[in-house]
């Protein structure tokens, strides 16, 4: 699988080099940075501190596209959408882990799905997207209950509420067949009233350096479920990246998520 790194001296970008290189499944053909990045023009063995790899880094991956199979991608909304249409433009497959997209940028990742096999989610990890699949049951059967969703990460992250809890939001709401963005409820201060029914809270904590903490309240009457997640190393999201990569290969364009890739 020959494969395109976006965003290579990101946490997540080091983390895929470092990973795929222990692949000989995996060729990786090129990597990418930001055009302002002191890394471009630097090998990725660099990056890694693992000796040359004859890889250098670039701003522009239109000449890598070409050759390309899979572009996998943990950069920013802005270097994603315009990873997707190129994507489009080669056909090959385009693996998106960036978060904190608004409704116009997702909209034009699902355009870009037209000509190419996109798979996006909020969350790579096996874990949670299991975890996803089963706040969505319990959402649905425990139609009365109050859903609180809490999460924290490191210092560094730029969004929020992260796209791991906006996953398990849109799992809650889909579970009761309400839309989550009519029913979220992203902060309170102040004298907010009683809680209306069906609304989704989210609480964001950021501190440290917390790879990843994610826990799901189903409050009711009482009793109180809670579904918690934590990551311990970015190498599980890793993980999931590179088997939704291997998996887009034989897929036809289309848009897709890990539920998709994790159904077969």
């Amino acid at each position: 699988m020959k494969v395109i790194i976006a965003g290579a001296a990101g946490r997540m970008g080091r983390e895929l080099i470092e990973y795929s290189l222990q692949d000989k499944n995996i060729e990786i053909i090129g990597a990418t940075e930001s055009i302002s990045s002191p890394w471009i023009g630097c090998d990725i063995g660099d990056l890694i501190s693992d000796g040359k790899k004859n890889i250098k880094i670039v701003s522009d991956p239109i000449e890598l596209i070409k050759s390309a199979e899979v572009l996998i991608d943990f950069t920013n909304p802005k270097t994603t959408i315009e990873n997707s249409i190129l994507a489009a433009q080669a056909r090959i497959s385009h693996v998106i882990g960036t978060t904190g997209l608004n409704i116009e940028e997702q909209s034009k990742i699902k355009n870009a799905a037209r000509h190419a096999v996109i798979v996006q989610s909020g969350n790579m990890s096996l874990g949670i997207n299991l975890m996803s699949q089963i706040t969505k049951q319990i959402s649905k059967i425990l139609s009365d209950f109050d859903i609180e969703i809490v999460e924290m990460h490191h210092n560094k992250k730029i969004d929020a509420p992260s796209g791991t809890a906006l996953l398990l939001g849109n799992a809650a709401a889909d579970g009761r067949e309400i839309n989550l963005e009519s029913n979220a409820i992203y902060q309170r201060h102040g004298t907010t009233g009683l809680r209306e029914k069906n609304s989704i809270g989210f609480s964001t904590i950021r501190g440290g350096n917390v790879v990843g903490e994610h826990t799901v309240i189903f409050a009711g009457d009482s009793e109180i479920i809670k579904l918690s997640h934590s990551a311990l190393s970015r190498r599980i999201f890793v993980k999931g990246a590179i088997h939704a990569a291997k998996w887009s290969i034989n897929q036809k364009p289309g848009y897709y998520t890990m539920d998709d890739v994790l159904s077969v």
